[in-house]
């Protein structure tokens, strides 16, 4: 039966009842240990051996298969976007979109579809760091009522290259050197800016990877583009050129440079720890799903190639439509059957999903499913759990490596006379794919698709103009850092002499700072902006930021407890930390919990820090200690509220304005006022 495109719901739970028979417990009350064949194992911790210092026998086979399993456990890891997590959810419709297009998700308003969404870093290795300045990815398996839907998206709505044929070289170049295999996770060496010095249209990529877009506070709040050109195809066979987007109900938040290279070192895990504890406390990530649209007939009205993915399609000139929201709510039961193992192609598409003739979509379209074919190590990546559809299958292709499936079929070609020719072909008009017939003529060619493809700077002089004067600062910050790495001078050069072209002041900043001279030619002569590029304009919420209450014994028990109630009215996420772990207590005895000690954790941990003080038995330290994430939360902006026995740690000085640090001496509304910090998130204006 083809059941392919029926009017079955599914919710976010289909997914999961279909993993649930693939679930195993092998601890609990009178689980016995076993081989995987189902022997008994009566010692797991000595191997046979000929006498009792003898040297091990070759006929013990348990240790021989649990040792051989072992030395296969790894499989190679992405050569791209390695190191990663992902989550389980679901995708609600809030609007039709029939008008456009076939997909039957995208067809009534609350229709639900379950989803898995990995996020990753592109550069570095499995083993890397999380808050590594890079573009990330944002990978959603749609399991549909039509088989599964790939999106891949981006954190920078353009890409490196122009044409799949550069992204090998590119790749090539940003890895770790090969000789040296330093460093890792970044670009900051000769080879990356070199690439970039001689292949200039990564101009705009660069200036996303410079600013504070290329460091996210957290994968909750990063927006994400697949920033490939595909079409929408309707029941009527028409097509529309689109663009999706996913947009963070948080808003778009970034670390400070100092903070990502801090954190990468103290504790790496930074964005999965993240996502594991908001998905844990029920603060679940949310995303709305923009589409920008573009008519068939309107192909060629933009000052930009539609297909040039390069190029942004500016929302003031292409508005987006919201049309959904993504909820992730439900981690992975096991990191590597699930996450690692998950696949994602752009070429899992379903009905009234097309591609364009973007160039570089026409490489993924390939490449990935490619690539997976060796990682996996088997032509049978949809058997793989994660990666099973949702609808049944029916297919001809056999064999090849970890086949689970038992085809009982004696006939596995088309067409057939043995088996009535099935399973049959489905018509267009019952649900099957069918590509839309777009019109191509000419003759084979390596030449660009248009002349706006070698306009190279015009997006990225729109890019810095939409910046505010704070993220300006910053991308100039970003390219000392990188480029105070790179030892060849006339690379140094090169970079500074391209990005004249974006912003003759912005390059002259970093040649003063790198040794080079500035660039002689003017900047191109673009004078538009676009706001919603500037993440100085994006909603703040206090829900969910992180707060660091700095607490010893003898507190104001009153005080404190009001705080931390209406802290947790707003959904902010409180650690108590102290010299010790246990509880401290307050002067009219209430106990409150310590999660840290300041030994384990760090100041650039924490979004806020709420400052209570208090004794304990090394009152010296515990003071230093105070005065370090104080100092420090200060040094990033970072919102401070100061309890009614912290007054002495920080005072009003010449040297200083503490915009951001609210007190609670004589003042009933510090609760909310400091909720209302804590919203803010940075203080631009504090010196």
């Amino acid at each position: 039966m083809d059941r392919s495109r029926d009017d079955r719901d599914f919710d976010g739970n289909s997914k999961d009842e279909q993993l649930e028979k693939y679930r195993e417990e092998n601890t609990g009350p009178g689980e016995k240990l076993t081989s995987d064949a189902g022997l008994k194992i009566s010692n797991d911790r000595w191997s046979l051996r000929a006498g009792k210092r003898g040297p091990t026998l070759f006929q013990d086979f348990h240790f021989y298969k649990k040792q051989s399993h072992f030395n296969r456990e790894r499989i190679p890891e992405k050569v791209v976007h390695a190191r990663g997590d992902g989550a389980y959810g679901e995708f609600e419709l809030y609007k039709s979109m029939r008008h456009v297009t076939r997909a039957h998700f995208l067809q009534e308003p609350g229709c639900k579809t379950p989803v898995f969404v990995r996020f990753s870093n592109f550069i570095g290795s499995k083993g890397s760091k999380d808050t590594a300045i890079d573009i990330r990815g944002f990978a959603t398996k749609f399991y549909t009522q039509e088989g599964n839907y790939d999106m891949l998206a981006l954190s920078f709505a353009v890409f490196s290259v122009m044409d799949a044929m550069k992204f090998a070289d590119f790749v090539h170049a940003v890895k770790p050197n090969p000789r040296t295999d330093v460093p890792q996770a970044t670009v900051a060496h000769d080879n990356a800016w070199d690439y970039v010095a001689n292949n200039q249209e990564i101009a705009h990529f660069i200036m996303w990877l410079m600013s504070s877009r290329g460091r996210p506070k957290s994968w909750r709040m990063m927006e994400a583009w697949p920033v490939n050109t595909f079409r929408f195809i309707n029941e009527q066979g028409i097509s529309t050129f689109v663009r999706f987007v996913w947009k963070p109900v948080l808003g778009v938040h970034s670390l400070l440079l100092d903070e990502a290279n801090i954190i990468g070192g103290v504790d790496p895990d930074f964005h999965r720890r993240d996502l594991h504890d908001a998905i844990r406390l029920k603060a679940y990530p949310e995303y709305e799903l923009g589409v920008q649209l573009i008519a068939e007939e309107d192909e060629f009205k933009y000052d930009f190639d539609i297909l040039d993915d390069t190029k942004l399609w500016p929302e003031e000139v292409v508005p987006v439509e919201i049309i959904g929201k993504l909820t992730l709510n439900r981690l992975v039961d096991n990191h590597f059957a699930e996450e690692e193992q998950a696949s994602f192609d752009p070429s899992t598409i379903v009905p009234g999903i097309d591609f364009s003739d973007d160039p570089v979509l026409q490489g993924r379209s390939f490449a990935y499913r490619d690539t997976d074919y060796h990682r996996l190590g088997t032509g049978n990546i949809n058997e793989i759990p994660i990666n099973q559809p949702i609808v049944e299958t029916n297919f001809n292709q056999r064999q090849s490596d970890v086949r689970h499936r038992i085809d009982v079929d004696s006939v596995n070609y088309h067409k057939n006379s043995l088996a009535g020719n099935t399973p049959a072909e489905t018509p267009p008009e019952e649900g099957g794919y069918a590509h839309y017939p777009e019109k191509v003529e000419g003759r084979k060619t390596r030449e660009r698709p248009s002349e706006s493809f070698y306009n190279f700077f015009s997006q990225p002089r729109l890019f810095w103009n939409s910046m505010s004067p704070v993220e300006k600062q910053q991308i100039i910050e970003t390219f000392n850092f990188h480029l105070g790495y790179v030892k060849s001078k006339s690379v140094r050069q090169q970079v500074v002499d391209m990005f004249g072209n974006v912003d003759t002041g912005m390059a002259t900043a970093i040649a003063e700072t790198i040794g080079v001279n500035p660039p002689t030619k003017p900047h191109v002569p673009v004078t538009a902006c676009s706001p919603t590029l500037s993440i100085s304009n994006t909603p703040h919420y206090a829900y969910s930021q992180k707060v660091g209450v700095l607490i010893g014994n003898g507190f104001n028990g009153d005080e404190v407890r009001h705080v931390l109630n209406v802290l947790k009215e707003y959904g902010v996420f409180i650690e108590v930390i102290s010299e010790k772990l246990g509880t401290v207590t307050g002067a009219d005895g209430t106990k409150i919990k310590v999660d840290k000690i300041f030994v384990s954790t760090y100041p650039v941990l924490y979004d806020s820090i709420y400052v209570v003080g208090g004794s304990t038995e090394n009152q010296k330290k515990f003071n230093q200690d105070i005065m370090t994430f104080i100092n420090e939360a200060y040094k990033h902006y970072k919102p401070i509220g100061i309890a009614t026995t912290a007054q002495s740690y920080i005072q009003v000085s010449e040297n200083n304005n503490l915009a951001g640090v609210v007190f609670a001496a004589s003042n009933p509304d510090f609760a909310k006022e400091f909720v209302s910090a804590i919203a803010q998130q940075r203080f631009w204006n504090r010196k």
